[in-house]
């Protein structure tokens, strides 16, 4: 069984136990979240129920894990004989969640 949801602006394939990468801070480190947004679920026979955007009445419950930051970005702009140049960055910060279970 697993479920596609749209979570933090991206679609992910969760499975009941398994890990996902949510974009954003959503909740402290222990907290329980339902995530309502779901496209697509798979059953364990075979059978997939496709939402329109939405599939009805499902949702994905899951357990905070914590917070982690990806990797820093660098960002170089230069206007050629300009004399122009100029350095940012930025580090996205992430929340990994534990699926617990996909209610349909």
């Amino acid at each position: 069984m697993y479920a596609i949801v749209q979570a933090g602006g991206r679609q992910h394939k969760m499975t009941p136990g398994g890990f996902a990468t949510i974009d954003g801070t959503l909740a402290e480190r222990g907290a329980e979240l339902t995530l309502d947004q779901v496209l697509l679920v798979e059953r364990d026979g075979g059978d997939v129920v496709a939402g329109a955007p939405y599939v009805a009445n499902a949702r994905v419950i899951a357990v905070v894990e914590g917070e982690a930051r990806g990797p820093k970005i660098r960002v170089f702009k230069k206007k050629r004989r300009k004399g122009m140049r100029r350095t940012k960055g930025h580090r996205a910060t992430f929340t990994r969640v534990k699926i617990k279970e996909i209610v349909l």
